[in-house]
């Protein structure tokens, strides 16, 4: 499977492939384009991505999490391109024997994908404004553009 796409996610697919009989849980989590921010109405989003390392960075960031939390199934994937509100632009699925694995795997590795993949996205507003930036602004809590707020919370 694809780990950066343009094509719009498959929700319901993807949810469907992440059974395992092995795994007493699955979490699905899918960051979707809302219809607001920094005050502003938002039309849709524009994601793009340097593709090859993104994809090998998401690879490593997926091994990582099934190696700490002994996963039965670890899958990521993020949009680039066009997502309209409402479209989901990235999705992560962990399964595990139970829900606290699955649930503290999930949140690793999304964090990981939005602060370090490197995948931008700009935001254009209804009143045809636009906004470019990164996926982490870390950089303004932790004083430090190398050091992610998820590195401090327990895992």
């Amino acid at each position: 499977m694809d780990f950066i796409t343009k094509k719009q996610i498959d929700l319901v697919a993807l949810l469907q492939k992440s059974h395992c009989p092995t795994a007493g849980a699955v979490v699905l989590f899918s960051g979707e384009v809302r219809n607001h921010n920094i005050g502003k109405a938002v039309k849709h989003l524009e994601y793009e991505a340097h593709a090859g390392m993104a994809t090998k960075m998401i690879a490593e960031i997926l091994l990582a999490a099934r190696n700490r939390w002994n996963l039965s199934i670890a899958y990521a994937q993020h949009r680039i391109g066009k997502v309209k509100v409402t479209e989901s632009a990235v999705v992560v699925i962990t399964a595990s024997v139970h829900r606290g694995e699955a649930y503290a795997s999930n949140r690793y590795i999304i964090d990981r994908i939005k602060h370090e993949v490197p995948i931008w996205k700009c935001e254009h507003f209804t009143d045809g404004s636009k906004e470019w930036g990164g996926n982490c602004n870390c950089h303004t809590e932790t004083g430090d553009p190398n050091k992610h707020l998820y590195e401090f919370k327990v895992l």
